[in-house]
């Protein structure tokens, strides 16, 4: 008889907690779930899960090995917002002859002692194509206050398809919880996610829990983990990288299959198998060798002019020239850079991936680096998954200092990323050597400065002066954009209304000698109507607010803060008091600074018989931030939102 004992499986820490809540019966609710009016922990909640259970297992059907999962959910309505939970999908995955099989779909609305069943002929399959199509339905009688309770089991022959469990979803959660039962033949790499503490970790094994005749048995791993008062996770929330690398979850990838028969198939690679992989690849690999065809396309001076930063330089604004890109990142299939020079438009791949051959053909060493973009979420260092990637940059190295690049925007400069690729490392794929980890450092200097001068017309009771502005770093390149994405009208005019309905910008120069690519130099004048009313006039001296609002809603937050790169911003006015009128106001002085000398904020209105000083300085001096700095920060930029919009000089005549 086959000994199946567990292989060793990468698990938590066994806690030892007792489970607080026991499996539901469907149909059936429990006094406090009858009884629940609001989460007092988010009155903005439209709806929640009273409870949630997902069990995973590995079950024999019909001679069949298959990964059986069952669900069992109950959400409360409490807004008319939240009518859209009644809509429920359950995915399902297809492969030729081999398919997933959602059984057993019930479902029932609560509406106090009413209950109103789902009829299984309204439950239909929708087919979404590449190889998935999911189970849907509609509960029926769906009002606020409503509970909709459901569950379905899947049968799966794919057991790579454990997928885990999402402690944290878009609406609160009182209480979920997750079990498994894992026979030591598959081995599954684990990892929690999130900031979230786990109420309920317990892992442990259960002795001969799994049997095939006539092969014998095998232990298990007995997983169950729960949370309970679970917040909702604001996908839309200021200043973050991707919610998947918060969200709070338990997700499993196969690693090794132990099959009945003795043998070992490995799932989980190394990266020198990547590497071997790559090299050969028809999209990727295959495209790097094509430097022979771009010296033919291109002129030999491109290729041999000045010395290796000033040839790199040129090939980089020639390949930025020369592509249009389609918006599409591209990275893993149908790649052709041949086609993509000719037809002179391309995805991110092609167009990277032909300026890394045009640098090789000019004896400057280039590699091709796999990141993952903002959105994406961060790639795991422990091994490779693939999927984490969904971006390819160039790597360039030049007398011993690195450059990373990306030629799809015209207007970044040398040695910048564009925004969405600040994910703070990627996999430099180097095929003469082995690829290594290799960190993306933002442009430290990021400013936005503003110097201006102002004096009162009284005569047409207007405030007339000019600001001189300069953006520098990111600042320099996003105001670059606007400029260029927009007619000077209407670049003008989004400036404006920034400020206030009353505000004018009346002349605009770039100084272009002094501009370069990352800096932009610009000079206004302006006008401000409406300051000046019978004897007294009220200004608010933040021509430029750079500040309109608080980006911080939430009261709480569970995952970091990630600005994408360091950042200040100044503004400096001077204002001429017009005889005859005297100061009767100016605002408080705020002076505000973020624990272990994070960012500082001032804020000062001086003043004496003919002119008042106004300065603010906001800086923050980290791009991340851990989530307990949360409360810290969403006072800050309040502090700095208040000292923008709430401040005001008051003259009056005398």
């Amino acid at each position: 008889m086959l000994d199946m004992r567990p292989i060793t499986v990468i698990a938590m820490m066994c806690l030892g907690l007792n489970l607080a809540v026991a499996q539901s019966t469907f149909g059936e609710l429990t006094p406090s779930e009858k009884g629940f009016e609001a989460f007092a922990k988010d009155t903005t909640a439209s709806a929640i899960y009273l409870y949630e259970y997902g069990y995973n297992y590995f079950d024999i059907r019909n001679k069949y090995i298959y990964l059986v999962t069952e669900y069992h959910a109950k959400v409360k309505i409490l807004k008319k917002e939240g009518f859209d939970r009644a809509n429920i999908e359950i995915p399902y995955y297809t492969n030729g002859d081999r398919y997933e099989k959602v059984l057993d779909v019930k479902a029932i609305t609560h509406n106090g002692e009413t209950k109103t069943f789902l009829h299984p002929k309204d439950v239909y399959d929708i087919d979404d194509g590449e190889n998935w199509s999911h189970k849907a339905f509609t509960f029926p009688d769906v009002r606020v206050g409503s509970v909709l309770e459901y569950s379905y089991e899947v049968q799966s022959p794919f057991h790579f398809n454990l997928s885990g469990w999402d402690f944290q979803s878009d609406i609160p959660k009182v209480y979920t919880e997750y079990n498994a039962r894992i026979p030591g033949n598959w081995v599954y790499n684990r990892s929690l996610i999130g900031e979230l503490p786990l109420e309920t970790n317990d892992a442990h094994v259960k002795n001969d829990c799994f049997y095939i005749v006539g092969y014998g048995v095998a232990d298990c791993e007995i997983l169950k983990y729960a949370m309970s008062d679970v917040p909702a996770f604001e996908e839309d929330e200021s200043f973050m990288l991707s919610g998947r690398n918060y969200r709070s979850k338990l997700e499993f990838e196969l690693s090794e299959y132990h099959n009945l028969k003795g043998f070992t198939e490995k799932f989980t690679k190394t990266w020198k198998d990547v590497d071997k992989e790559f090299k050969t690849d028809k999209d990727l690999g295959r495209q790097l060798r094509k430097k022979n065809f771009f010296e033919e396309n291109v002129p030999n001076d491109l290729l041999e002019t000045g010395d290796l930063l000033h040839r790199a330089k040129a090939i980089y604004a020639f390949t930025k020239n020369h592509f249009n890109w389609n918006e599409q990142y591209g990275i893993w299939r149908n790649n052709n850079v041949k086609r993509a020079f000719e037809n002179k438009k391309g995805n991110a791949a092609e167009i990277n991936i032909a300026l890394i051959n045009l640098l090789n053909a000019a004896g400057i060493k280039a590699n091709m680096m796999l990141i993952g973009t903002r959105k994406r979420g961060l790639p795991k260092r422990s091994h490779p998954v693939m999927s984490d990637f969904n971006y390819i940059i160039a790597k360039v190295d030049i007398d011993g200092k690195s450059y990373l690049l990306d030629a799809t925007q015209d207007n970044m400069p040398f040695g910048m990323l564009p925004f969405r690729c600040l994910n703070y490392y990627g996999r430099v794929m180097d095929f003469e050597n082995k690829s290594y980890w290799f960190d993306i450092v933002p442009e430290n200097k990021n400013k936005k400065l503003i110097r201006a001068q102002m004096e009162l017309d009284l005569e047409k009771e207007l405030a007339i002066g000019k600001f001189n502005a300069t953006s520098m770093g990111y600042e320099g390149v996003s105001e670059w954009g606007s400029l260029k994405s927009n007619s000077e009208e209407e670049y003008l005019d989004e400036l404006a209304s920034e400020v206030s309905s009353d505000f004018y910008l009346t002349s605009h120069k770039v100084v272009e000698d002094r501009s370069n690519d990352k800096l932009l130099l610009q000079q206004f004048d302006f006008e401000i109507e409406n300051v000046v009313q019978g004897e007294t006039i009220f200004l608010n001296p933040n021509i430029i607010k750079f500040f309109p609002s608080n980006p911080f809603k939430v009261s709480e937050r569970h995952y970091p803060i990630d600005f994408g790169y360091k950042r200040s911003y100044s503004f400096n006015l001077n204002i001429k008091i017009p005889e005859g009128y005297a100061v009767k106001s100016i605002p408080e002085h705020r002076a505000v600074a973020l624990p272990d000398n994070l960012g500082h904020l001032q804020f000062q209105c001086q003043s004496n018989n003919k002119a008042i000083s106004v300065l603010f300085t906001f800086k923050l001096n980290a791009a991340h931030f851990k989530s307990d700095n949360y409360p810290f920060l969403k006072t800050f930029f309040q502090q700095a939102v208040d000292a923008q919009t709430k401040s005001y000089i008051v003259l009056e005549k005398v």
